[in-house]
């Protein structure tokens, strides 16, 4: 009885893979005949899939981007204390609470943390203002000025090509020094030769060039390349002292902590210095490059919900057009399902073949727009150094939503075809 069952098994196997491969050379050899009609009703499909495969390549590469951004401006390892410290998702009254209720960073606090962690945390004062900088008759316009410590060229990872970064002595000499952008390089001293030794004026004071910044490119449309760091003691003579200030805080390499834990030991270090009791709130804010990172994953993910969705919606138009189409070739074909079904063939098998047909056509639709989308992909990337990447679940994503298509738009054809009374079917034209 085993064997028996094992043998039907077997059969009924054999039949359906038959019926199938039938289903399909039916299917294909009625594509082949009509290829224009058949090209014409797959465009909206491979426009449809292209277009998702460039919006997820978009959004994945805008991800890609924003890391690396983060990770040249920010630092890797780094933090920042300051008295509000937002990435955006914040509103205005909490903005203003916040700066109602956090004390003022000021250099003292550097001095503290520097004295009560420096053995296992480097720390860096930060200051940041806009100013046109200027040699002989060349101008560079409004030029991010960075008052920092020397340490800040470990704490953020500042590569320096040309040059060195200013010392410690420069610093508490308040020295007027500068380590500049690729960027005010180019327009300062255009005539190709080292910058490093020449003068250029900030505030119509001159400062000295010591060294010259690795390329950053832009960030979110801004050049990181119009900058150039000095020392802080200097910056406080340009600008004064300001209201607050902002402390970048990174462990050092031998302390073996890391960042989370240098963070910590801040933290712990400014509540006992502004004599906060256990449970109250902290009296600072601080940002980390993972809250960074986990807002601009979070606004992708908005902008893949409102758009990807939208995309598809060309996916939807494709489906009605195989439909009907589908519904056309079902007419068509009146007569040759009247004959199969007069000479035995069942309800499936005309539904095989109709629902294969409409499947056939939105996959090799959604295959010919996957390669067209990453073909653009690489074209867009190469001519205007966009970045953009082709991911696996957006392909997956536009392959199964093609394939759904097909069968919704197929189903209801094959379903109106195979309940064609034979006689009827015989008797049209």
């Amino acid at each position: 009885m085993a064997a028996v069952s094992s043998g039907e098994a077997s059969g009924a196997r054999v039949k359906l893979i038959y019926e199938f491969r039938s289903a399909a050379s039916l299917a294909w050899d009625s594509i082949r005949s009509h290829k224009l009609r058949s090209f014409l009703t797959l465009l909206g499909v491979i426009i449809g899939v292209a277009s998702v495969i460039l919006v997820g390549s978009a959004i994945d590469g805008m991800g890609t981007y924003a890391e690396e951004s983060t990770a040249k401006a920010f630092g890797s390892e780094s933090f920042l204390i300051a008295q509000v410290a937002s990435v955006g998702n914040m509103t205005r009254k909490q903005f203003f609470e916040k700066l109602k209720y956090n004390r003022q960073i000021k250099l003292e606090d550097d001095r503290f943390l520097q004295a009560a962690n420096g053995a296992t945390t480097l720390y860096s004062p930060y200051r940041q203002s806009q100013s046109d900088t200027r040699r002989d008759n060349l101008t560079s316009e409004e030029t991010s000025v960075l008052g920092v410590s020397a340490d800040m060229v470990d704490i953020r990872d500042i590569g320096v090509v040309e040059g060195r970064f200013f010392t410690d002595t420069e610093e508490r000499n308040a020295a007027f020094v500068a380590v500049i952008g690729d960027d005010l390089k180019t327009t300062l001293f255009p005539d190709g030769g080292s910058p490093l030794g020449r003068t250029f004026k900030i505030q119509n004071l001159d400062f000295m060039v010591v060294g010259v910044q690795e390329r950053l490119g832009s960030s979110f449309g801004r050049s990181q390349d119009n900058s150039t760091y000095i020392p802080i003691s200097a910056f406080n003579r340009l600008f004064g002292p300001g209201a607050s200030i902002s402390i970048f805080g990174r462990p050092r390499k031998t302390s073996g902590m890391n960042m989370q834990q240098a963070l910590d030991v801040t933290r712990i270090a400014l509540r006992d210095k502004y004599h906060q009791r256990p449970g109250e709130t902290d009296r600072f804010d601080f940002l980390t490059p993972d809250a960074i990172r986990g807002f601009i994953d979070s606004l992708l993910a908005l902008v893949a919900a409102v758009v990807v969705p939208v995309t598809m919606i060309s996916l939807v138009v494709g489906g009605i057009v195989i439909m009907n189409i589908m519904l056309v070739s079902v007419t068509e074909r009146t007569r040759e399902i009247g004959i199969r079904k007069s000479l035995g063939a069942k309800r499936a098998d005309i539904m095989w073949q109709i629902l294969i047909e409409s499947v056939i056509m939105a996959s090799a639709g959604g295959a010919i727009g996957v390669g067209i989308g990453a073909a653009l992909t690489t074209v867009l990337t190469a001519v205007f150094g966009v970045t953009l990447r082709v991911t696996p679940f957006y392909v997956f994503l536009s392959v199964f939503v093609s394939g759904a298509v097909g069968v919704a738009s197929g189903w209801y054809p094959a379903s109106k075809a195979s309940k064609l009374d034979p006689i009827v079917a015989l008797r049209s034209e």
